[in-house]
């Protein structure tokens, strides 16, 4: 079998690996993505790679290696972001995240790439681990989940609440990243956290997700989502649920994972093989 991560692959019967523009279309934004299509006929399992805040690291890395491990993936900006139409909220891009993977199961889109809609993965980095985490808890039919030192917004608005220091540190920090995003500030993004409080904290997800398999990767040497406050609490949770399909790492990197890529991209096309069971020989 052919090592995704240094093997581009080749199926006889075509037809040829593609990278396409897509669209998606969210309370009347169009998202702008790329679609990673794999070699061969399909149909292909897909996976939705979630960017973060704001969106500086996309993962293109590791939409290549799974399109050359067999499987479709898509990468996508939010409403409000890097050009896109509308304004930048945390409830937002949860909204389009969900309805990105209702429309990868359009049977339109699926007839048109040749897409299993009955194999979506979701995977995201930080913020977008949240979002993954949120989408899969929400959508029963999405088939398994990875979060990559996901950023836990129930346990930060706890923080906040409690701990002016804290609030201000996060005011700060998300000032500084506020660029390439539209309709939005520090202020609003702080607020829309606390006023969600404990609805979004992700250790309450684990009954939802309790029936598929999920993929935690925590980080070591990160300042944003520190393993100890957004990793391992979340893992006893779900091991306390329990989750049979838990899968759970930390990585001694720092929050871009920025000398662990190769290691994360076998990771997560371990977990996805164990549970999509697809991969070219």
């Amino acid at each position: 079998m052919s090592d995704p991560l240094i093997t581009d692959s080749i199926h006889a019967g075509g037809p040829p690996a593609r990278t396409l523009p897509i669209a998606f279309q969210s309370e009347g934004a169009t998202l702008l993505g790329v679609l990673h299509l794999p070699a061969g006929p399909g149909l292909h399992p897909v996976v939705v790679l979630l960017h973060g805040f704001p969106g500086t690291e996309r993962n293109f890395d590791l939409a290549q290696a799974l399109r050359r491990a067999g499987y479709a993936s898509v990468v996508f900006h939010y409403r409000g972001s890097w050009g896109m139409g509308g304004s930048w909220s945390w409830t937002h891009v949860l909204e389009d995240s969900a309805r990105v993977v209702a429309q990868l199961r359009d049977p339109a889109t699926t007839t048109a790439h040749a897409l299993d809609p009955d194999k979506v993965a979701v995977v995201g980095h930080s913020l977008g681990g949240f979002a993954a985490l949120m989408t899969a808890a929400a959508d029963p039919n999405i088939t398994a989940v990875g979060s990559v030192a996901g950023f836990d917004f129930g346990t930060v608005a706890s923080i906040c609440r409690k701990d002016p220091a804290a609030r201000s540190a996060y005011l700060e920090a998300w000032a500084d990243a506020l660029l390439p995003l539209e309709g939005t500030s520090a202020a609003a993004l702080v607020d829309e956290m606390e006023s969600a409080g404990d609805s979004w904290s992700l250790a309450s997800l684990a009954p939802l997700l309790a029936d598929r398999p999920v993929l935690l990767i925590g980080t070591s040497q990160d300042p944003v989502t520190p393993a100890k406050v957004h990793h391992l609490p979340l893992v006893k949770a779900f091991q306390d649920q329990p989750l049979p399909g838990l899968e759970h790492h930390v990585f001694p990197t720092d929050h871009a994972l920025s000398d662990h890529r190769i290691a994360l991209a076998r990771a997560i096309i371990k977990f996805l093989d164990q549970h999509l069971k697809v991969r070219f020989s």
